[in-house]
């Protein structure tokens, strides 16, 4: 079985996760939240999923294993991975999100939150130490949930819809490039709630990894033949899992993360900005914030 945590999660091939693999890191992760008292037995987990040809499957074996476990798995359908955090804070869940975020289709992988955030590299640990335990001892089978995927999207929908004026993007044209990342939809419904004339381009029905900071030739060859042939002010895409944001000025030529985290900091007066350590050294220089450097991938309880 060569599934292990990398820098955000469980990955691996998909046929190496599908059954056994992911219905046992899913019942780890219950004992984990039980042990730790994090989750009483009976309380929902969500479980959410990208629009990889794997991830049904793989989200069927970790509700499967969850229901086993003595808990509720809920089911949040395809939908950002941001959402499905959020929805757990509201609710006081925790969650799963099957995605492999950017890599390649053939792999997958599975995202672990609590209800108060991300997992931490200690919690990973304490995960894979349950995963070893119970090897071979986990039955595996699929299950469905509660279906609350529209709950969990109209609340995020709502915050992303409070946070500019009325008609702030009034008067631009906005591309959006959707091929397969679960904000594809949302992406224009918020857009065009500021105001925004929006261009859907680019819609894909199979799975395409984009990595938005490594940003591949061929797409930033699209985004530019889209700005000039429609005239946009700006587009905007995401990773599969829509928790790495894509921009690309007027020309098409797509911003770095860390500059855009930089540009929205400053609009939202931040406090406090966390980062990695290889984020842009000017973040400091730039910023009237106090500036916490990490590790890169998983949070750790304490900084790099």
């Amino acid at each position: 079985m060569s599934v292990k945590f990398g820098t955000s999660g469980l990955r691996g091939l998909s046929v190496d996760l599908l059954g056994e693999p992911s219905s046992l890191y899913s019942a780890a992760f219950c004992r984990h939240l039980e042990e730790t008292g994090l989750a009483e037995k009976g309380a929902p987990i969500l479980v959410g999923q990208d629009y990889r040809a794997s991830s049904p499957a793989i989200a069927a074996s970790c509700m499967g294993a969850i229901a086993a476990s003595g808990f509720t798995p809920i089911d949040c359908g395809a939908l950002p991975t941001p959402a499905l955090a959020f929805f757990g804070q509201k609710r006081n869940a925790a969650s799963l999100m099957i995605t492999g975020s950017h890599i390649p289709a053939d792999r997958n992988g599975i995202k672990f939150y609590r209800a108060d955030g991300e997992i931490t590299k200690e919690d990973e640990q304490a995960i894979s130490a349950w995963a070893e335990k119970l090897k071979g001892s986990v039955a595996t089978g699929d299950a469905g949930g509660e279906d609350m995927s529209s709950d969990a999207l109209a609340l995020f929908g709502v915050r992303c819809t409070s946070i500019l004026p009325e008609d702030a993007l009034s008067g631009m044209k906005i591309g959006v490039y959707q091929h397969s990342t679960v904000a594809r939809d949302l992406f224009i419904a918020v857009l065009e709630h500021y105001g925004a004339d929006v261009i859907p381009l680019g819609f894909s029905e199979t799975f395409i990894p984009v990595d938005t900071e490594a940003v591949a030739p061929e797409t930033v060859n699209l985004l530019q033949g889209w700005a000039k042939e429609h005239s946009l002010d700006a587009l905007v895409s995401a990773d599969g899992d829509a928790d790495r944001p894509l921009v690309a000025d007027e020309t098409g030529t797509p911003l770095r993360g860390d500059l855009i985290g930089l540009m929205t900091a400053n609009f939202l007066k931040a406090k406090v900005v966390v980062t990695p350590v290889t984020s842009n050294s000017g973040i400091e220089k730039n910023g009237s914030f106090e500036t916490v450097r990490t590790r890169v991938g998983s949070p750790s309880s304490s900084p790099a």
